[in-house]
């Protein structure tokens, strides 16, 4: 079987993160193994949320070469491989350099390294970083074989200022900065193509050329979309999917979410109901 390792935050009440990308990876028969970089009482939306940060307690541990108890040395006693390494919230600039040195003692020569910069949206950074954390997270974005950022972390990465445009040529500039950072396949999610349609674009470095899907766009904000793009995207790459394959897949599974979670009123605050469109995943995989 297929193992991905997922590092990123877990939270204890909400549909996001590890919460999300355990039981979609899982879904797709491939085993997800996890690295919790902060534990949140609840996901972001919700007021007066509490955070703990693991640097210390957890991920230093898992990378500190002098511990005879690090995860790191355990694993690689065992000839644990990994087919991709998938990142996403990251709590601390601490913790993009600890990812980075993650990728140098994990990553085998065929690792896939799958990096969602999560850090922002709708115009601005999420509560709790500073304006200089993009900078760190450009470091990851780098290294990445796969970025998938939103529009509003493509444009803090890149240095580019903040607009909401359906000019495919600006979007088409903004990706081709956000390759210019380094990763082998940069990717904009949440970009609009027209009114009514949302979707992604990505870049192919080889021949220059872009690729753009988009499905029917669902006019209300629903938490945890990302994540759950994210981890059908990675997935579905790791099972034999070209990107452009595994692109669509996870951009047909996240509105398939969302439509689930409409037919609730009350259940976007807790994020999208992927529980109800999970069954789907084997059918897009043979797709």
């Amino acid at each position: 079987m297929k193992r991905i390792a997922s590092i990123q935050d877990i939270s204890c009440l909400g549909r996001c993160s590890l919460t999300v990308a355990l039981p979609v990876i899982s879904a797709m028969a491939v085993e997800c193994a996890i690295v919790p970089t902060a534990v949140l009482s609840t996901h972001t939306m919700f007021p007066g949320f509490i955070s703990r940060d693991l640097s210390d307690q957890l991920l230093k541990d898992f990378l500190d070469m002098d511990s005879s108890q690090i995860v790191t040395r355990h694993w690689k006693s065992q000839n644990v491989t990994l087919d991709a390494i998938c990142t996403g919230y990251l709590a601390s600039p601490l913790q993009t350099e600890e990812v980075c040195r993650f990728f140098d003692l994990l990553a085998g020569p065929d690792t896939l390294l799958f990096v969602d910069p999560a850090m922002a949206d709708g115009g601005r950074l999420y509560a709790g970083f500073g304006p200089d954390f993009p900078g760190y997270m450009r470091r990851v974005v780098a290294r990445a074989h796969v970025a998938v950022p939103n529009v509003t972390e493509a444009c803090l990465l890149t240095g580019t200022p903040y607009r909401e445009t359906e000019d495919l040529s600006w979007w088409r500039d903004l990706l081709r900065r956000v390759a210019d950072l380094g990763p082998r396949y940069p990717v904009l999610t949440g970009v609009p193509f027209g009114p009514d349609r949302l979707g992604v674009l990505a870049l192919d470095p080889d021949t220059g050329g872009f690729f753009d899907y988009h499905t029917p766009r669902v006019h209300d904000h629903f938490h945890g979309t990302g994540d759950i793009f994210s981890a059908a995207c990675a997935g579905a790459m790791v099972r034999g999917k070209s990107l452009p394959e595994a692109l669509r897949l996870a951009a047909d599974f996240t509105l398939a979410c969302i439509q689930a979670t409409c037919r609730d009123p009350n259940a976007p605050w807790y994020g999208v109901e992927f529980e109800k469109a999970l069954h789907l995943l084997p059918g897009l995989l043979e797709g």
